[in-house]
């Protein structure tokens, strides 16, 4: 399953790698991420259709998560990403405009990674 992390804070990379460590060796899980909107938009054109999940912060400069979140319902091919939109804790604004333009979840930082885990372990069995 590959999955990409779309976030403006780089230290969530090796925090994902430590902690999705055993995964990413069985090749159960692959990810790759992006350091902005802008960027994630060009991968997903050239590299998007493997994506199953898209991690997005809502909060980035530039392209926003929720920019993005709205050009990939409106503009991907294929099968759509299942989209998780990350947000500071209790941002009720943020959550409600993320479910409005079709996310499929959300998260709040600091992330919960059993929890992500477990989401990820359902979505592969379902997906």
């Amino acid at each position: 399953m590959k999955v990409l992390v779309v976030d403006d804070e780089i230290d969530i990379q090796p925090l994902f790698r430590q902690r999705f460590r055993k995964e990413i060796k069985t090749g159960s899980i692959i990810f790759e991420f992006a350091l902005s909107g802008e960027e994630a938009v060009q991968y997903l054109l050239h590299d998007g259709s493997e994506v199953v999940l898209i991690l997005s912060d809502v909060n980035m400069p530039g392209m926003s998560g929720l920019d993005l979140l709205s050009h990939i319902r409106q503009k991907h091919g294929g099968t759509p990403p299942f989209v998780m939109m990350i947000t500071a804790y209790g941002d009720e604004e943020n959550y409600r405009q993320s479910m409005q333009l079709g996310a499929n979840d959300f998260l709040t930082k600091p992330l919960d990674f059993n929890l992500l885990r477990e989401k990820l372990k359902n979505l592969e069995e379902h997906g």
